[in-house]
């Protein structure tokens, strides 16, 4: 396994069906961590990159109902 971090900036805040729908995103295969930053309007999820690319990522955030826009180069 392989695991690597993806950031992604987001415009509206998640509600609590989004939160709700973001557990379910945590039961996919490959999906290890999901951590929202508030404050910078992120979303990190650290996943196996065996199983899964970053688009696939950014698109399971956007079925559970996250605002996803770009996203953000890691330093």
């Amino acid at each position: 396994m392989t695991y690597l971090d993806v950031v992604f900036r987001y415009g509206t805040a998640p509600g609590e069906g989004e939160l709700r729908a973001i557990d379910g995103m945590r039961e996919v295969y490959g999906v290890r961590r999901v951590q929202f930053n508030d404050r910078e309007r992120t979303v990190r999820v650290e996943f196996d990159a065996s199983r899964l690319k970053a688009e696939d990522v950014a698109r399971l955030l956007r079925q559970a109902g996250v605002d996803v826009r770009e996203r953000l180069a890691l330093a």
